[in-house]
């Protein structure tokens, strides 16, 4: 019997989903390869209450989210997560910091608290349940994707890169912004994507989070030296990893 698959979203723009559509080619033999029994962006009716794969997108930012989260984790056999708001926390993390009662009543007015109700603060998946697998980007790369879709449904281990983007743009032969005099993140930032956005001309955002062996204290005093503005480095780098633990030291 083909593996039940759900794909659902918490607290994001669903980007990664709309990602899933731009598979094209290669989302119909995907799709002959798994049952897809519930996939929040394109199904009109409730997720079912068994399956064997989850794949979520987004931050947890509600008791209502991780309630869910650890329904999913009593019933999937595998629960994979797709984009930074998931992985990370990305971008929804940045709520998170500061008097979150003062933020309520930014969004919702004097009543803020009392509205927004079983908020909690913004956070990735893996803060509430075990994962295991995870394509990290804003958005997520599909051929990424597919590879760690694959290797899901096979049983085999995650494979999650280590090395710094910088690592990958050296074998690209592409012109480190760094001496072009703007910021790039690919200092701290995992490959995986294959440099993708350095290749085509733009900085690394960090979206794919910190690199296992990231040194932040060491490469802030390289950027330092070359008469980079470390304070706003660090801002950049906050975008998408907030809640990093190296970051975060």
């Amino acid at each position: 019997m083909a593996p039940r698959v759900v794909v659902m979203g918490l607290a994001s723009d669903f980007g990664c989903q709309v990602q899933m559509t731009n598979i094209e080619d290669d989302l119909l033999d995907v799709l002959g390869l798994i049952d897809l029994s519930y996939w929040q962006l394109a199904s009109s009716g409730h997720m079912p209450t068994e399956y064997d794969v989850a794949i979520i997108e987004g931050a947890v930012t509600t008791t209502e989210h991780v309630e869910l989260l650890k329904r999913v984790r009593a019933t999937a056999g595998v629960v994979m997560v797709i984009g930074a708001c998931a992985v990370t926390g990305g971008i929804p993390a940045m709520a998170g910091q500061g008097d979150l009662e003062e933020r309520y009543g930014c969004v919702y007015g004097a009543d803020g608290a009392e509205v927004a109700c079983g908020r909690v603060s913004p956070a990735p998946v893996k803060s509430v349940i075990d994962v295991d697998y995870e394509v990290p980007g804003c958005p997520m790369d599909t051929t990424e994707f597919l590879r760690v879709l694959s290797r899901a449904l096979q049983g085999l281990a995650n494979r999650v890169p280590e090395e710094p983007m910088c690592a990958i743009c050296k074998t690209k032969e592409n012109i480190c912004f760094l001496d072009k005099g703007e910021i790039c993140l690919g200092l701290f930032t995992r490959t995986g994507c294959g440099a993708r956005c350095v290749t085509l001309g733009r900085p690394c955002t960090g979206c794919r989070g910190l690199a296992k062996d990231a040194n932040v204290e060491s490469a802030m005093k390289i950027l330092a030296a070359k008469g980079f503005d470390v304070d706003e480095v660090a801002e950049r780098l906050a975008v998408f990893n907030t809640l990093e633990e190296a970051f975060c030291r």
